[in-house]
C-alpha cells in the first residue's frame, strides 16, 4: 500500500450515519495520509461548512435527515468548491446516473476495493483544486473589471478580439490616440502586460460570465 505523507493534504469529508461504517472508512484512509473529518448526517456536514472549503465530501447515499443526492444539490447551491463521491450499499443505475449528471467524481458500492475508492478521492482534490484556481481567478478580475471606466472596457474587449488601434477607433468613433489613451490605461488596471495576455484574461471573464462574447459598444461618438 502506497502510502501518502504530506501533512497539508486537502481535507476528505466522511457522511455516513452508520458509525461503524463512518469509523471504518476513517482509519482506513487515514493510513493514506489524508486528513478526515466525519459526520453522522449531511445537515451536521453542512452546519460546519465554512464557504470556502476545498477538498472532497464522500458521502452515503440513504440517510434519514438528507440523502445523497440533495446534500449535493446543496453543496450546488452554495456554489460550493468541494467534490463529490458516493459510497453506497444501495446504489442503482438511476440514482448513479443523476449523482454523475450533477457532478459527482464517482459512484461506488460499498464492496468496492479500497485503491477504487482512492484513486476517486485524487481526482476530486485535484478537480477541486481546480475549481479554487477558477473562483481565484475570477475573483481577482472581477476586482480588475470594476477599475475600468466604461470606454476602458470596451477598447480593451476590441484589443482582445485582436482589434488594431485604427480599427478601433473607426469602429467606436473615436481618435486613435484616444484609443491608445484607454488602451494603456485599461491594461494597466487589468494588470496585464500584452495583448496575448489581456486575451487570456478576457477569455476568463467570458467564460465566468464577468463580460459578454459579444459587448455591446453603443456609445456617445468622440468619447
Amino acid at each position: 500500500m502506497e502510502q501518502k505523507n504530506e501533512q497539508n493534504h486537502p481535507l476528505v469529508h466522511l457522511v455516513d450515519d452508520d458509525p461503524s461504517c463512518l469509523e471504518s472508512t476513517t482509519r482506513l484512509l487515514q493510513l493514506y495520509g489524508y486528513r478526515i473529518r466525519g459526520f453522522r448526517s449531511p445537515v451536521e456536514f453542512l452546519k460546519s461548512l465554512p464557504a470556502d472549503s476545498v477538498g472532497c465530501v464522500v458521502t452515503d447515499l440513504r440517510m434519514p435527515e438528507m440523502d445523497g443526492l440533495t446534500l449535493q444539490r446543496r453543496l450546488e447551491e452554495k456554489n460550493s468548491l468541494l467534490s463529490v463521491i458516493f459510497l453506497t450499499a444501495y446504489g442503482t443505475i438511476p440514482t448513479s446516473v443523476a449523482a454523475m449528471r450533477s457532478g459527482a467524481v464517482d459512484f461506488l458500492t460499498k464492496d468496492a476495493p479500497l485503491d477504487h475508492l482512492v484513486r476517486a478521492i485524487e481526482r476530486a482534490l485535484k478537480h477541486s483544486a481546480r475549481s479554487l484556481e477558477r473562483a481565484t481567478a475570477n475573483r481577482r478580475n472581477r476586482r480588475r473589471l470594476q477599475r475600468l471606466t466604461p470606454r476602458e472596457h470596451q477598447v480593451l474587449a476590441l484589443v482582445a478580439k485582436g482589434r488594431l488601434n485604427k480599427q478601433i477607433a473607426a469602429e467606436l468613433g473615436i481618435h486613435e490616440r484616444t484609443v491608445k489613451l484607454h488602451r494603456s490605461s485599461g491594461m494597466r488596471k487589468m494588470e496585464t502586460d500584452s495583448v496575448a495576455e489581456l486575451s487570456v484574461v478576457w477569455h476568463q471573464l467570458e467564460e465566468s460570465g464577468l463580460v459578454s462574447s459579444a459587448d455591446d459598444f453603443s456609445f456617445p461618438k468622440g468619447q
